[in-house]
């Protein structure tokens, strides 16, 4: 059974947007656009014209980048339109359930809520460094799971999920339940995509996006992957001209061979000072643990994260902080040899107080 069965029937039973026809060198008149451009029209295609429905050379682009078919790839507002376009498309209000580990990405549970579908998180221990325990995924799993989301690498905890433990994941659940793999952070890991696995196993859906190792956040560029029949759903649901006519061309820009090979430098220089920043950090006497990372942050215990916050925040420098099980860490992110400077300033300052 494929995993599209798994969808809503009303999602099942619905037909794309029929948009208005668009053939270039002809005269548009069947779309109730306006006639002419305004000054601030700096583009290779008119402003004044509606985008593609869906950009098909950057939906061709992406896919080669990641390693797909076409068919096989939507376009979406950054990888949370992705969570969102699956959440409308799997889950039924009030009876179906989505399976995710704690702590992961807040979207899924968010999301998930805007949905009315509930949610199940397995606890990670942070003593076996949050890896994720595939028994007891499967175990918080019943006949009304329809979606297992995994991070990987995993935001906040930055631990990559070994490709051993996904093919267990995806074999032992089969296609009662779609698995959602969100490597939003993978460039930063020394490890291969789950989209290598996408032919052997047809319930993996891989979520990706151009706003962390290509510096592209404020674009909201991203991308599901998955068998063309569950691509072709989330089609039918996002809505028409989903992504400007300049966000598709300034990542059509950012897809060529210059800016990939500065975006391939800058990654390296990422991956070379959070190695350098945890080691700085492990010499101070407030931090308790810096946890391996496969992703562009590091994930800190500290004796004191509230008090570590606020001489942060007052020498303007923003870490993030969340409470709860991770009331006793902070989350920071890898920035440039200058900032990274500044940030381990702030602990030396700290200490001498």
């Amino acid at each position: 059974m494929s995993i599209a069965e798994l969808a809503r029937p009303e999602i099942r039973a619905l037909r794309p947007y029929e948009a208005a026809v668009q053939v270039d060198d002809t005269i548009r008149l069947n779309a109730n656009e306006a006639p002419r451009t305004g000054a601030a029209d700096r583009f290779r295609r008119p402003l004044n014209r509606y985008p593609e429905i869906r950009p098909q050379r950057l939906r061709s682009a992406l896919a080669a980048r990641y390693g797909c078919r076409p068919e096989e790839l939507l376009v979406t507002r950054g990888s949370s339109e992705a969570i969102d376009l699956l959440m409308r498309a799997f889950c039924r209000a009030g009876l179906d359930n989505v399976v995710t580990t704690a702590p992961t990405f807040s979207m899924y549970r968010h999301y998930a809520a805007v949905q009315g579908a509930a949610v199940r998180e397995v606890a990670t221990a942070r003593e076996a460094g949050f890896a994720l325990d595939v028994g007891a995924l499967l175990a918080a799993c019943d006949d009304s799971t329809r979606l297992i989301f995994v991070c990987s690498p995993n935001n906040p905890t930055g631990n990559l999920v070994p490709a051993a433990t996904l093919t267990e994941l995806l074999e032992k659940r089969g296609d009662r339940s779609a698995i959602v793999v969100d490597e939003a952070y993978i460039e930063f890991a020394d490890a291969p995509s789950a989209v290598e696995l996408l032919s052997q196993y047809p319930n993996l859906l891989v979520l990706r996006t151009l706003s962390k190792a290509l510096a592209f956040a404020g674009a909201r560029c991203g991308a599901v992957i998955g068998r063309a029949e569950v691509v072709a759903l989330l089609d039918t649901i996002q809505a028409p001209y989903a992504l400007a006519t300049p966000v598709v061309e300034c990542v059509e820009n950012a897809l060529d061979g210059d800016y990939r090979a500065a975006a391939r430098g800058w990654l390296r220089e990422i991956v070379a000072e959070r190695q350098r920043v945890a080691s700085q950090l492990e010499r101070f006497r407030s931090v308790k643990r810096v946890w391996p990372s496969a992703a562009n942050f590091l994930l800190v215990e500290v004796a004191d994260a509230p008090e570590l916050m606020r001489r942060c925040t007052d020498d303007k420098v923003l870490l993030r902080y969340f409470g709860g099980e991770l009331a006793d860490c902070v989350r920071i992110t890898i920035g440039s040899p200058a900032e990274n400077r500044r940030l381990l300033d702030c602990f030396t300052a700290l200490e001498a107080s």
